[in-house]
């Protein structure tokens, strides 16, 4: 951290506190070459994830898309509420993760198939017809084979 009266970066930390309501932190400093002490502030960086859409629309993250999806996909089909909030949590811990502030529809999409996969056939299969905009009987039992080759 940079000392504002003399422009060096050789200061440390005396002291660290709480600050609004326990949503940053409170530094106190002291620069090791002037002597002078100063106060900084230390949050986290709420920066909103876009999603660029098939259309390239930007849009804000939300949460709720992905579990809409993935609940009509389990339509009717054994998968508990449970399980289906843990896939939703997994997608969306891999998205955070990945420390980007745009990211394609697509790539949220492919998340969530990966996982209904080993969850549900019958769920990725009605996913995956959606999203992936299936025009014919054909995309759909090539999409079939896959995964019964896989299962098999």
């Amino acid at each position: 951290m940079k000392c504002p009266f003399c422009g060096r970066d050789n200061t440390r930390v005396i002291d660290s506190r709480p600050a609004d309501e326990n949503n940053s932190i409170r530094r106190r400093r002291m620069c090791d070459e002037c002597g002078k002490r100063f106060t900084t502030y230390e949050k986290i960086e709420t920066i909103p994830l876009i999603v660029i859409k098939k259309d390239n629309n930007r849009e804000t993250y939300d949460r709720s898309k992905i579990e809409a999806g993935v609940l009509r996909a389990c339509h009717k089909r054994p998968v508990s509420a449970n399980q289906i909030t843990r896939l939703v949590d997994e997608v969306e811990t891999e998205v955070f993760n990945m420390e980007e502030k745009e990211i394609p529809s697509q790539v949220i999409g492919e998340l969530v198939m990966d996982r209904l996969k080993d969850l549900d056939a019958v769920a990725y299969v009605r996913f995956a017809s959606v999203y992936r905009e299936f025009k014919d009987i054909n995309t759909f039992m090539d999409e079939l084979k896959k995964v019964i080759s896989t299962k098999g």
